[in-house]
């Protein structure tokens, strides 16, 4: 990911519908996340959060309306405890939960740091999974911020953001058509971007 401040300013220059779309293709990206721990787990309302999800691209491409507001509560109450649930599976969970509602909170309040917290979040998220799962304990604090740097994710996280934002800059308008690509490329045929699906 670029630095905050470069990204603040890109983000500044985008409108309204701009800013929730590149929040939602993030948000979509991570969703498979918390998909596979409520199934693991038995955890939460995955048809409410797809819902939900499913409802920000209908709002992006002019579709049926949603009252955003009501559905924050809904989305509040899937957000996993950390506290709850000790293990490292919640966490890429509660993210993903975390980013639909900052997703929402978007849509309500044309925030930008709204959608910097969603890119953080999916960066911080691909970040502590190479950690965790597939760095060496011994290794330095600099061979671990080049270890998780260079690592596969690490690359296709920040070619996603690129690409997300190449598309994003391009579109004047939010039209169906462009609406569908964006979130096919989010969907990313089902694989998140720690590189899970919630068919497994």
């Amino acid at each position: 990911m670029g630095d905050s401040q470069t990204l603040i300013k890109q983000l500044n220059q985008l409108k309204p519908w701009q800013l929730t779309a590149v929040s939602a293709a993030f948000t979509e990206r991570m969703l498979p996340n918390f998909m596979l721990f409520s199934k693991l787990l038995n955890f939460g309302d995955t048809a409410k959060v797809r819902t939900v999800m499913d409802g920000v691209w209908q709002h992006l491409s002019g579709g049926a309306k949603m009252n955003f507001e009501v559905q924050l509560d809904h989305i509040d109450s899937n957000i996993p405890s950390l506290d709850e649930f000790d293990m490292y599976g919640a966490m890429p969970a509660h993210d993903a939960i975390v980013a639909l509602y900052s997703t929402l909170t978007c849509i309500l309040e044309e925030d930008a740091s709204e959608v910097l917290s969603v890119i953080s979040l999916s960066h911080e998220s691909v970040a502590t999974f190479i950690e965790v799962n597939q760095a060496d304990t011994q290794m330095s604090d600099v061979d671990l911020m080049r270890f998780i740097s260079t690592h596969e994710l690490m690359q296709d996280e920040d070619a996603f953001t690129e690409e997300v934002f190449e598309r994003i800059l391009s579109q004047e308008h939010p039209d169906k058509a462009f609406i569908q690509s964006l979130r096919t490329l989010a969907e990313n045929q089902g694989i998140s971007n720690i590189g899970i699906s919630d068919s497994e």
